[in-house]
């Protein structure tokens, strides 16, 4: 990833519980009014928003797995994010959990290329499986998984959204399912 120049990266994306957060996109829209100098230009806030930001679409990188660079997850802009959202009080009084609040700081702070989907890593977790896309990927690495299980092309993932992002093709032979 630092060869690369990646600081986040993930296998599994999907949507967060709306009544779980319910008022974690109205503080993070302050916190973006307060602190314009850490939303960087290139970022990729169409993961998060569907609107340029009005409201929060509810994707997150989920963080079961997840590597972040130290760099940026002790940052100016990211120790000023959290102190922001710390004392809003949502950790305590909603559940504002570490995959939104880590997704929404890459999706804003971090150039979109920074941010690294590892497709050839194969990775579950109950109930979601990613595997890797690419057949000689999974022989290469020897995954066990199934390709047909792969979560990334279903109704609740939000990879097929990442991709759109970032401009790239979802890979051939992936029918999008429900």
């Amino acid at each position: 990833m630092e060869e690369n120049k990646k600081k986040y990266g993930f296998t599994l994306s999907l949507y967060e519980y709306k009544d779980t957060i319910p008022t974690l996109w109205d503080t993070v829209k302050k916190f973006m009014q307060e602190y314009p100098q850490h939303i960087v230009e290139g970022n990729n806030m169409k993961f998060v928003s569907d609107d340029n930001g009005r409201s929060y679409n509810l994707c997150h990188f989920w963080s079961n797995f997840e590597i972040g660079s130290l760099n940026f997850l002790r940052s100016q802009a990211y120790r000023d994010y959290f102190k922001y959202l710390d004392k809003a009080g949502g950790f305590f009084y909603e559940r504002w959990g570490d995959a939104p609040v880590h997704s929404i700081a890459a999706a804003l702070m971090l150039k979109k290329e920074e941010v690294h989907f590892f497709d050839n890593i194969a990775y579950w977790h109950v109930p979601f499986t990613h595997c890797p896309t690419r057949e000689d990927d999974r022989e290469k690495y020897k995954c066990s998984c199934n390709p047909k299980d792969n979560f990334d092309w279903k109704g609740y993932s939000c990879t097929s959204r990442f991709f759109e992002t970032m401009g790239w093709v979802k890979p051939a032979g992936y029918e999008y399912q429900m």
